[in-house]
């Protein structure tokens, strides 16, 4: 709440500056989210937006953060997926959402690949860095007390792998609805870029950030009810290192 009342502040402050053609003032801004949100006919715009980033997010999980865990536990593997990683990683998403579209058309499909594409070599590589720096030595003690491979691997490499993995997660998903948002606004595909769209067309600045922060309640839903939740569930460990009364 801090960090939202000191954005809020300084917003207002670049309002006052640059005046309310360039920047409208939050309370006019929260006004437009509230109307859009009452709106039924928008209901159906934010859900389009807010399942094609999960859905895109879900497959890259099931892609790329799978793969990452496999791949962690092998240095030939490593070796061979990281340059293909940087170039992956060096693709614009604009570039994707090109290709795509002549691919897909403005479809559904060519949201969520686009989204795909730019999420899921940010999995892998968090899955992967994790699993490779895990502590091999906990591998050879669980060995030694005749721990099968499954146990071993999803009960201490899939924990150890978690230390980069859930960072990345919440990088992915920040991701995974902007390159949402800007693929709808470049296809015309509807959603939340599409109504984008529309404000940029008439210049209705208050409209266009009240998308912007219905986007970002979006985010930050899925940050704070789904991710946080389950990061403090697998890294219930992690409270007793940290000082009294401090929480992360």
């Amino acid at each position: 709440m801090a960090a939202l009342s000191l954005i809020t502040a300084v917003w207002q402050a670049g309002h006052e500056a640059f005046g309310a053609f360039i920047l409208p003032d939050p309370a006019t801004v929260l006004s437009a989210v509230a109307a859009i949100i009452l709106a039924p006919e928008n209901h159906p715009i934010i859900g389009a937006t807010a399942e094609r980033a999960m859905r895109g997010l879900g497959l890259s999980l099931l892609g790329g953060g799978a793969l990452g865990l496999a791949c962690g536990y092998s240095a030939a593997a490593m070796r061979l997926t990281r340059p293909l990683l940087t170039v992956l990683l060096g693709v614009p998403p604009i570039a994707w959402i090109v290709l795509v579209m002549i691919w897909f058309g403005s479809t559904d499909t060519t949201v969520i690949v686009t989204v795909v594409a730019a999420v899921a070599p940010v999995l892998f590589l968090g899955a992967a860095e994790g699993t490779s720096h895990r502590d091999r030595r906990l591998d050879d003690m669980a060995r030694a007390f005749g721990v099968g491979p499954a146990r071993r691997a999803f009960g201490l490499g899939l924990r150890q792998a978690l230390t980069t993995f859930l960072p990345a997660l919440a990088v992915a998903s920040g991701t995974a609805f902007k390159v949402a948002v800007m693929s709808e606004l470049l296809t015309n595909a509807g959603g939340a870029g599409g109504a984008l769209a529309d404000a940029r067309a008439t210049l209705d600045a208050s409209s266009a950030l009240a998308w912007i922060v219905i986007v970002v309640g979006l985010l930050l839903a899925v940050e704070y009810l789904v991710i946080h939740p389950f990061r403090s569930e697998l890294e219930r460990w992690r409270a007793a290192t940290n000082p009294f009364g401090v929480k992360t």
